[in-house]
C-alpha cells in the first residue's frame, strides 16, 4: 500500500475527537512516541479506508479504542502502535514488510502474532484451528503482549456487542465467558476477567444479568447502613494500631453470584457473603499485622482463611483472604494486601509493565508476570513432546481450566464438564436422548465403559443403542446435574410402571388366596381404604406393595376386613387357597434385584422376599439364607420365570486348574466361544501345582451356563468346573 509522506502527524494537528482522546491517554510517553502513535492511526485509517464496524462507525475506531484500553494499563509505545494495526494484515493490503520498514520487527511481530489469533474459531473442527492456536500461545511465550492485545480486542468487542445480531452475541459471549475470560485470569488480569464476565454474562443470559443484578442492588440498600458501621469500625481499629490503610468495599459481581448458585445448588438468598471489603496498606509484614486486628474485631470463621501471600496464586494473585462474622453474624469477606499486590491483583501481567524480550531472564517485575512467563515456558517444553496441536491444546486446557475438563467430540467440538466427570456424564452433555440410550463409550479411539472418568484433553466418542436405557447404578457414576436429573426421571417414570404392574400381581394374589380378587372390590371400599391409607391413587398403593412398604397379604386383609366379608366362597381370611406364582421376566426395573449371595439364573426354582424400599430381592430356592428368609413369611412371595426372560444375568463359576502358563487364557478363549462375558476373574487359592479361580461371567440363563461349563471342561486343562455357590 503506497503512503505518502504528508501522512506524518505533527502533536498540534486537528484530530478527530477519538483520537483527541486516545492522544491523552498516552500522555505518559514522550512526544516523539506520541507521534509514531499518531502516525500509526493516520496508517491504519488510510488502510481501513471504506470499511465500517456493524454499528456504521469507521472501522478504524475500533483498533484506535483497543489502543485505549491499552494505554489505560500505560503499556509500551510498541504494544499501542500495534494494536492500532492489528487488523491491517488480515484485512487491508497493508503488508508486514511496509509495517517493518515504519515501525520495526518487533510491532510487525505483535501484529502478526494477534492476526493468528483471530484466524481461530475456538471450539472449531479444523485442526488448523488448533494449529493456530498453538502458535498464538507460543507467540505469547515469546512476547505476552500479543494476548494483551487479543483481550484488549475482545473487551472492546463485548462493549459493543450490541450491533450484532442475536445469534452472534450468544456465540461470541459464550467464547468469552469459556475462553477469554479464563485466559484473562489464569493471567491474573482481574480487571478485565471481571468486565468480560459482566458483559458476557449480560449478553448470553440477560434476564438472568437482570434479576440477580437487581437483587444485589435491593441488598446493598438494605444492608448500606450495616456495611458503613463495619467499614468504620475497621478503620477506627487499624487506625489505632497505627497502621495506614486504605479500605473498600467490594460486591461481588453478577457472573459470580449466578457461578456459585449453579454450582453450589444455592438460592440467591444462601448466599450470604455477597459483600466484603479490600484492606490496602504498605508493606508485607503490615498485611499479617491487619489480620491480626481484623481477627480481634470479628470473630473470623474456621476454615475461611487462606493465605496467598505466602503461596501466591498460579497466575500470581496475592493476597490474605479472611471471612468474619459481622453483626447479625453475617459474614464478610476481608482482603488484605499491598498497594502492589492490588495492582497485580487488578492489571496481572499488565500491571507495572516493563517487556524484556529474554522470557529466561529477570523480565518479569510483578509476580503475575513471572507465573505467567514460567506458565508459558512450560508451554515451549510440552510443544516439543506433542507433534499434534491437539495434544499441544489438551495439556494447555489442563492449565488454563484447573477446575474443568475439556474434551472433544468425535467432530472436534469442545464440551466442558466438572473433574471427575464420566463418559456417562459427556453423554448426557451431547444430548439427553444419546444420554439415556448409551452402551458404552470410546475415549481415544479405545472402547471404555461409561463409568471411565475422562481427562482434559480427550477425544470422547458415545456408543448407543436403541433398546438400551439408564439402571439404578448409573446414578453412581455421574457428576454433573444434568445427566443425574434425567437418569432419575426415566427411572422414576419405568419404577412406577413396573411397579403398579407388579404390586397389582401381588395383591391379586394374595386376595385369590382368600378367595376374591382386585375387580371383586367394590370402588367405594377401594377409595374409603386408599383414604384411611392416606394414598391419593390406587396405583401409589399398588406401588407400595411392589416396593416392600407395605405386605399384599396384610392389605389383602384389610380390604376384605372393610367389605364385611372373609371371601367371596366363605373361606376364612387366614386360611390360604391355592394360587399360581407370579412370573417375572428380569426385566422388572427398580422393584427386582437378584441376590449376590446365590446369583439366580432364568430356570433355576426361585422365591422372592420383599425388602423394604428396595422391592422383590430374588434368592434360588437352594440359597443357604432361604431358610432364614422364610422366617418372615409375610414377606415371602412364591415367584416363578415367565415363559420369555429379558436381559443377561450373572453366574459365578469356581474352576480347578493345572497350574501352568497360558491357562488363565485358555479358559477365557472357552468362555468368550461360548458367548458369555467375564466380569470379574480372581485366584481363590493357588499354589505351585493348581489354582481355583473364581470367574463372574453374564450368561443368558441356566442353559447358557451349562453350555460355557461344557466347553471349559473340553480344554482339558481344568480338574473340575462348578457353578459357585453350590
Amino acid at each position: 500500500m503506497e503512503l505518502s509522506p504528508a501522512l506524518q502527524v505533527p502533536l498540534n494537528a486537528d484530530l478527530p475527537d477519538f483520537v483527541q482522546v486516545l492522544k491523552r491517554q498516552v500522555a505518559y510517553l514522550s512526544d516523539s512516541q506520541i507521534e509514531k502513535v499518531l502516525r500509526a492511526y493516520v496508517i491504519g485509517a488510510e488502510a481501513h479506508r471504506g470499511q465500517t464496524r456493524k454499528s456504521g462507525e469507521p472501522y478504524i475506531t475500533h483498533p484506535v479504542a483497543v489502543a485505549g484500553i491499552l494505554a489505560e494499563q500505560r503499556l509500551d509505545v510498541e504494544t499501542i502502535i500495534a494494536a492500532i494495526l492489528h487488523d491491517t494484515l488480515e484485512d487491508t493490503d497493508y503488508s508486514r514488510e511496509d509495517m517493518t520498514a515504519e515501525f520495526g520487527d518487533t510491532v510487525a511481530e505483535l501484529v502478526d502474532g494477534v492476526t493468528k489469533l483471530d484466524k481461530m474459531h475456538f471450539g472449531s473442527r479444523q485442526e488448523a484451528d488448533a494449529e493456530s492456536f498453538r502458535k498464538m500461545l507460543l507467540a505469547m511465550s515469546r512476547d505476552l503482549r500479543v494476548i494483551l492485545i487479543k483481550l484488549s480486542d475482545r473487551l472492546h468487542n463485548m462493549r459493543t456487542l450490541g450491533a450484532k445480531e442475536p445469534g452472534s452475541r450468544r456465540r461470541i459471549a459464550r467464547e468469552t465467558l469459556e475462553i477469554y475470560a479464563p485466559i484473562a485470569q489464569r493471567l491474573g488480569m482481574n480487571k478485565f476477567k471481571a468486565e468480560l464476565q459482566d458483559l458476557g454474562f449480560r449478553a448470553l443470559y440477560p434476564e438472568r444479568h437482570r434479576v440477580i443484578s437487581g437483587r444485589i442492588r435491593s441488598a446493598l440498600g438494605s444492608r448500606r447502613e450495616m456495611m458503613g458501621q463495619i467499614e468504620r469500625a475497621l478503620a477506627e481499629r487499624l487506625a489505632q494500631a497505627e497502621l495506614s490503610v486504605l479500605i473498600a468495599g467490594r460486591v461481588k459481581s453478577p457472573w459470580s453470584i449466578y457461578s456459585k448458585m449453579r454450582s453450589e445448588h444455592k438460592s440467591f438468598a444462601q448466599l450470604m457473603d455477597l459483600y466484603g471489603f479490600r484492606v490496602v496498606t504498605d508493606s508485607r509484614m503490615n498485611c499479617y499485622a491487619a489480620l491480626g486486628v481484623v481477627h480481634a474485631l470479628y470473630k473470623p470463621v474456621d476454615r475461611r482463611f487462606k493465605d496467598f501471600i505466602a503461596i501466591p496464586k498460579a497466575n500470581g494473585y496475592q493476597s490474605l483472604h479472611t471471612v468474619l462474622l459481622g453483626p447479625s453474624n453475617a459474614p464478610i469477606e476481608v482482603q488484605i494486601r499491598t498497594s502492589d499486590m492490588d495492582d497485580v491483583a487488578e492489571g496481572g501481567v499488565a500491571a507495572h509493565w516493563a517487556y524484556k524480550a529474554d522470557v529466561s531472564g529477570p523480565a518479569a517485575t510483578n509476580q503475575a508476570q513471572l507465573k505467567a512467563r514460567e506458565w508459558l515456558a512450560s508451554l515451549v517444553d510440552t510443544q516439543a513432546n506433542n507433534a499434534s496441536a491437539a495434544e499441544f491444546i489438551e495439556n494447555v486446557k489442563i492449565d488454563l481450566f484447573p477446575d474443568e475438563v475439556y474434551l472433544f467430540t468425535p467432530r472436534g467440538d469442545i464440551l466442558a464438564l466438572p473433574r471427575h466427570a464420566t463418559a456417562l456424564d459427556f453423554a448426557y452433555a451431547v444430548h439427553t436422548d444419546v444420554g439415556q440410550h448409551a452402551v458404552a463409550a470410546r475415549v481415544d479411539r479405545k472402547l471404555v465403559p461409561l463409568r471411565t472418568r475422562l481427562e482434559s484433553g480427550q477425544q470422547v466418542e458415545i456408543i448407543t443403542a436403541p433398546s438400551a436405557g439408564p439402571n439404578p447404578g448409573w446414578l453412581d457414576a455421574v457428576v454433573t446435574g444434568k445427566a443425574r436429573t434425567a437418569i432419575r426421571q426415566y427411572l422414576k417414570h419405568l419404577q412406577h410402571e413396573d411397579a403398579v404392574d407388579f404390586g397389582h400381581r401381588m395383591l391379586d394374589r394374595a386376595l385369590e388366596h382368600l378367595g376374591s380378587s382386585l375387580d371383586a372390590i367394590p370402588s367405594q371400599v377401594l377409595e374409603a381404604f386408599l383414604a384411611d391409607s392416606r394414598e391419593e391413587r390406587l396405583e401409589d398403593l399398588l406401588s407400595d406393595i411392589a416396593l416392600g412398604n407395605r405386605m399384599p397379604d396384610q392389605v389383602a386383609t384389610q380390604l376384605l376386613t372393610a367389605l364385611g366379608r372373609g371371601g367371596s366362597t366363605g373361606v376364612p381370611a387366614h386360611q390360604p387357597m391355592a394360587a399360581e406364582k407370579i412370573t417375572i421376566t428380569g426385566a422388572e426395573r427398580g422393584i427386582l434385584s437378584f441376590g449376590n449371595c446365590c446369583h439366580p439364573l432364568p430356570g433355576d426354582d426361585i422365591i422372592g422376599y420383599l425388602s423394604s424400599g428396595k422391592g422383590v430381592v430374588v434368592h434360588r430356592q437352594e440359597c443357604p439364607n432361604v431358610a432364614e428368609l422364610r422366617s418372615s413369611p409375610g414377606r415371602c412371595i412364591e415367584i416363578g420365570w415367565a415363559r420369555e426372560v429379558q436381559g443377561v444375568f450373572k453366574a459365578e463359576l469356581r474352576v480347578e486348574v493345572i497350574n501352568r502358563p497360558g491357562v488363565l487364557a485358555t479358559i477365557a478363549t472357552a468362555i468368550a466361544a461360548a458367548d458369555s462375558n467375564i466380569e470379574n476373574v480372581e485366584y481363590v487359592e493357588q499354589d505351585a501345582a493348581a489354582a481355583s479361580l473364581l470367574f463372574t461371567l453374564e450368561v443368558n440363563d441356566r442353559r447358557h451356563l451349562a453350555e460355557v461349563i461344557r466347553r471349559v471342561r473340553r480344554t482339558g486343562a481344568v480338574s473340575g468346573v462348578y457353578r459357585y455357590p453350590i
